[in-house]
């Protein structure tokens, strides 16, 4: 299994690149957000990925973060709903706006991707409620310890260094992490915790840890 792919962007076309690792070329379909993100052809690109193989397809799909990547495994995992429509939510929204959108049971966000209808946004929303907590948690260290479990295909000596994410992004998902872990240890349950957080977030996205924490917790008092 392919975990992740280090290599030169060969080409791009509209849904999908191919990027040169050690004269081998690959194939990877991405998300709109994540084809805006890359860099130029010729350049080092790095994309986590998720492999599909079936009877009659064998298709790569990259992700910038691997929160991202489990976002789309665990799309892909309701019923009715594929690859096509989990990149396309995924590119309207982003992972961190999904986890925002089903942490709050938001399933009008998830309906304004391209192909999503309302009853299969209302029951991705219904079914992986419980689960947005744990890819909420996959920020700042948490990722960076994960790293080393992946599968890794470099290609040698790349003229220059692939493109991160930026260090706002990076922050908030530390942020959003350490918030949860908070929470969880003061007894507040996954889902009621991760609601909050989300809420919080969504309405100050430059927050820090701290500032998650007094909001969130705010939002769980109880209401006179």
């Amino acid at each position: 299994m392919i975990g992740k792919l280090t290599g030169r962007l060969d080409y791009r076309a509209t849904d999908h690149i191919l990027i040169d690792v050690r004269g081998v070329g690959y194939i990877v379909y991405c998300s709109d957000r994540t084809m805006a993100g890359l860099p130029g052809v010729g350049e080092v690109v790095a994309l986590y990925t998720d492999m599909v193989v079936r009877e009659d397809l064998m298709q790569l799909y990259g992700f910038p973060s691997l929160a991202e990547k489990e976002w789309h495994r665990l799309l892909c995992s309701v019923q009715g709903v594929g690859a096509k429509v989990s990149l396309a939510i995924l590119g309207a929204l982003g992972p961190d706006g999904v986890s925002r959108a089903i942490a709050l049971g938001d399933w009008a966000s998830v309906k304004s991707a391209k192909g999503v209808g309302p009853k299969t946004a209302q029951r991705i929303v219904l079914d992986l409620k419980d689960k947005a907590p744990g890819v909420m948690a996959m920020g700042g260290t948490v990722t960076q310890a994960m790293e080393g479990a992946v599968e890794v295909i470099e290609a040698p000596e790349p003229t220059r260094p692939a493109r991160r994410q930026p260090a706002a992004a990076t922050g908030a998902a530390a942020a959003t992490a350490g918030a949860l872990s908070a929470l969880a240890n003061l007894g507040y349950g996954p889902s009621d915790a991760a609601g909050a957080v989300a809420q919080a977030a969504a309405e100050a996205p430059e927050a820090g840890e701290a500032a998650l924490i007094k909001a969130a917790l705010k939002l769980l008092a109880p209401k006179s």
